[in-house]
């Protein structure tokens, strides 16, 4: 037996609890994962409250992200006692999450855990950490230099955004954190942000072409904010779109496009082949350290998860939420 959060439905309506689970109860694959971390994402709080019919099937174990040690394996690429991450694949939506205290995955949606980040830190950096150095790599790849000019962050105070500014940081970049949380300015200058605006600059309906700022975007939140990101950015500068905190629309002109050259580019975290999945975990290993991580994350216990989700959707949870899944 082992404890896990449990998704189930009634009168269609989500219902999550803390139960008991047998092994057998666990769904198909080749490795099975004693799970030490997961982690409280946007999405799992989705899942968690019902909010958006993130579950496709249930019963479900909600938890996108996860690290652990391997209890078993038919897979030539890992052993027993070794320590793996789990990212995406539809884990916590399809198929079983890192929300409980074993998970039985496929062995091609794991990556070994990578040399200087310990389990726990890894969860703190998890899918939001992770999606935001796909980010960066998108902006290097396409040209943007420190010497670009200034990087605009929108969703700041989020686990993607916080992540995004100190990455940015670490490389040199001049960052501008874009927040609905005014409050929180002196978090996001100690992460490294150069100056903080309010996101309601952004987030109203705005012109196709708008005076010309950032050479490159990390959007979290989509929308009218992504929208008039697009119509503010310099020519040929570039924007990564990985979030729909605002919401999926994008009412936007081709303006930008064609007559900036500026290029918008979208950034998928869930089905990622796996060589760009290690080369980012590498560079998270290379570019942060201890205290970035330890002041970005907080941890909680598999009993707070269900009402840590609900204060996660309603704005109240900053940075990112550890889950200490594995009882000492």
């Amino acid at each position: 037996m082992f404890k896990g959060v449990f998704i189930t439905q009634k009168d269609k309506k989500s219902v999550a609890s803390v139960v008991e689970l047998n092994d057998d109860q666990l769904p198909e694959g080749d490795v099975l994962v004693e799970v030490h971390y997961s982690t409280l994402n946007y999405k799992d709080g989705l899942a968690i409250t019902g909010k958006s019919p993130v579950v496709r099937s249930f019963p479900m174990v909600p938890g996108i992200d996860l690290v652990g040690k391997v209890l078993q394996s038919d897979s030539e690429r890992f052993s027993e006692g070794d320590f793996v991450i789990l990212n995406g694949f539809g884990v916590g939506e399809m198929h079983w999450g890192g929300l409980a205290e074993k998970a039985r995955l496929k062995s091609d949606w794991l990556i070994p855990l990578p040399k200087g980040i310990d389990a726990k830190q890894s969860m703190a950096i998890g899918t939001a950490g992770y999606t935001a150095m796909l980010s960066v790599l998108a902006l290097e790849k396409q040209g943007v230099t420190p010497g670009s000019g200034e990087i605009l962050v929108t969703g700041a105070n989020g686990g993607v955004g916080s992540f995004a500014i100190r990455l940015l940081n670490r490389l040199g970049y001049q960052v501008v954190a874009s927040t609905g949380r005014m409050a929180e300015s002196d978090y996001l200058k100690n992460l490294g942000a150069s100056d903080i605006i309010d996101r309601n600059t952004l987030s109203e309906p705005g012109k196709p072409l708008q005076k010309e700022r950032w050479a490159g975007v990390i959007d979290c939140v989509g929308s009218h904010t992504l929208a008039n990101a697009c119509a503010s950015t310099k020519y040929g500068g570039v924007v990564t779109a990985c979030g729909l905190a605002q919401g999926m629309d994008f009412p936007a002109s081709v303006a930008p496009f064609i007559l900036r050259g500026v290029k918008l580019i979208g950034i998928d975290s869930v089905m990622r082949p796996l060589t760009d999945r290690i080369e980012a975990w590498q560079r998270l290993s290379e570019l942060l350290q201890a205290e970035d991580v330890d002041s970005m994350s907080d941890e909680i216990g598999l009993e707070d998860v269900v009402d840590t989700a609900y204060k996660l959707l309603d704005g109240k949870i900053r940075g990112r939420v550890v889950v200490k899944v594995k009882a000492q």
